[in-house]
């Protein structure tokens, strides 16, 4: 089969990962990794189809539990996600953070609403009050994080209710590359991958701001919403 890898929007770079099959390696403006880009949602892929409409149902599924009356996306990539919550929330404020990366701006500009505001930070130190948001969001992005569990800290400091957050699953995701002949020199590991869990190391994780309410697994993934 054909793992999808880096990016769930697809065609996104970002402070994430969000799940992707590949192409070219991408990076900001400092020359972090930011990962790899491909139009998964436009994918004929039968394999790709199937494994991005079990991810995005799950997501949804756990984001109608959470019911965010207000949202911080870290991590936000190309804003695809976050355009989407933010006109599913109505007048309720969505803010998408990610790196300086021009190609990002570019797509922030054709995905606006108004109650969405993107800006350009890092995810390690957060310029927001505590509880200043009712959720916070980080699809796909841990991994690239180089302290993540400061990170989660933050996500946790500045939200009120819930945290939803996706990685790849480990082992499996890295073996899933080297089953395809990808990344064998770095033993399957995807560029910009810093942090790798097993399902129940990332349940541990973030158990440490919360309780656990929704633990998923749509393949090659682990998904959580945690009540803070």
């Amino acid at each position: 089969m054909t793992p999808v890898h880096d990016r769930l929007e697809g065609e996104r770079p970002s402070q994430g990962s969000r799940p992707d099959a590949g192409s070219g390696i991408t990076y900001d403006r400092e020359g972090t990794v930011t990962g790899n880009t491909y139009d998964k949602y436009g994918s004929t892929n039968p394999v790709v189809k199937r494994l991005m409409a079990r991810f995005h149902g799950t997501l949804d599924e756990l984001f109608a539990r959470a019911d965010p009356q207000s949202l911080l996306d870290v991590g936000c990539g190309e804003g695809v996600l976050t355009h989407e919550w933010a006109v599913r929330l109505g007048d309720r404020r969505v803010v998408g953070i990610d790196l300086d990366d021009p190609h990002l701006h570019a797509q922030w500009e054709g995905r606006r609403a108004l109650n969405l505001d993107y800006r350009v930070m890092k995810a390690q130190e957060l310029p927001f009050a505590d509880g200043e948001f009712d959720c916070a969001t980080a699809i796909e992005v841990l991994e690239h994080v180089p302290d993540a569990a400061h990170t989660v800290a933050e996500m946790a400091r500045v939200a009120q209710r819930h945290l939803l957050v996706s990685v790849p699953r480990e082992p499996l995701w890295r073996g899933l590359n080297v089953a395809r002949g990808a990344y064998l020199k770095e033993l399957g590991n995807t560029p910009g991958h810093v942090n790798h869990w097993s399902k129940r190391s990332f349940v541990e994780l973030l158990s440490r701001h919360g309780t656990v309410v929704e633990a998923r697994s749509p393949f090659p993934w682990t998904m959580l919403l945690v009540q803070l």
